[in-house]
């Protein structure tokens, strides 16, 4: 799983305002309060500054306006920029998550793809047990969670997490809205296979790698009834096919091309070769066979997935 290291809780003055950008993508969490204490400005949603970049102004107005919230008391709020996170297990265990979690995974997501933060101020809600997650799920945002996990809500502008299952689905949650705001026009399979990459990560070389997992049993089964889809096929799909039809297969198919294309040293040139051209390809199937250097994608899926029956978890 994704690399653990200690957060501090820093109390900064107003003078050292300027700093707090640097204090924070070099992976230290800002408390709410502390913040607030010192007198330095921290965040809205809905405002950002004219040039379009959120402020610290934004930050501490939209930590305000969380409070007033907040379903009790035992929430606490620590900020992990672009996100704020919200969380009912002890304010130490909120603030490693933030540490440990969020931080980590946003640096090494924008040190490998990403160069925008999403426009707004996202809230990721941890709530510490299935309990509390279906309980405050249908409180905050009037829904039934739809996977026991966790899930991102463009249109509530949070990541919904059942934080007692590990941080593997909130890091690939953090995926999505980084994709939204560097990439819009990303077609699901790409949007899910990087997302489900990140289920299980840890730190190699100083950058994020995903680890095989608990959906490569569900795709060798897959591909020895030889029920794949040709990756033409499955870079075509819309959402709604994507995520009805066959959706298991989907998602593990996406997840072991990219993490093919990672173990390959090809995730990072696929992401901008695709990304530059999206107008012209806008699936990312002519990408990744320019990337892969093939032209016969038939032959190379047979070499796909006898690669993929040779991995173990």
């Amino acid at each position: 799983m994704i690399n653990k290291h200690h957060g501090l809780n820093i109390n900064l003055p107003a003078t050292l305002a300027v700093l707090l950008l640097v204090l924070t993508y070099r992976g230290v969490p800002i408390s709410a309060n502390s913040a607030i204490a010192a007198g330095l400005p921290i965040a809205t949603s809905s405002a950002a500054n004219v040039s379009g970049a959120l402020t610290d102004a934004d930050f501490s107005k939209h930590v305000e306006q969380l409070k007033q919230k907040l379903p009790s008391k035992e929430f606490s709020i620590v900020i992990a920029r672009p996100f704020v996170v919200i969380g009912d297990e002890p304010a130490d265990a909120v603030k490693e998550h933030a540490e440990r979690t969020v931080k980590w995974a946003v640096d090494k997501l924008k040190q490998d793809f990403f160069t925008k933060d999403p426009n707004e101020i996202l809230d990721i809600w941890l709530f510490k047990d299935a309990a509390s997650y279906q309980k405050h799920a249908l409180l905050l945002f009037g829904e039934q969670p739809g996977t026991p996990y966790g899930y991102y809500s463009s249109a509530h502008k949070a990541l919904v997490m059942n934080i007692e299952t590990g941080g593997g689905t909130l890091v690939h949650e953090i995926v999505h809205p980084f994709i939204e705001a560097n990439f819009p026009a990303c077609p699901p399979w790409f949007n899910e296979g990087l997302g489900s990459l990140y289920e299980q990560s840890g730190e190699v070389d100083g950058h994020i790698r995903g680890f095989t997992n608990w959906r490569l049993p569900g795709l060798q089964r897959a591909i020895k009834a030889g029920t794949v889809p040709s990756f033409r096929s499955l870079t075509a799909l819309d959402a709604s096919r994507f995520y009805n039809d066959d959706k298991g297969t989907n998602y593990s198919q996406s997840r072991y091309l990219c993490y093919y294309l990672q173990q390959k040293g090809l995730l990072t040139k696929f992401y901008r070769e695709f990304h530059r051209h999206q107008k012209t390809d806008p699936t990312g199937y002519q990408s990744l066979k320019k990337i892969l250097g093939v032209r016969d994608m038939q032959r190379f899926k047979t070499k796909w997935q006898q690669y993929v029956l040779g991995l173990t978890r």
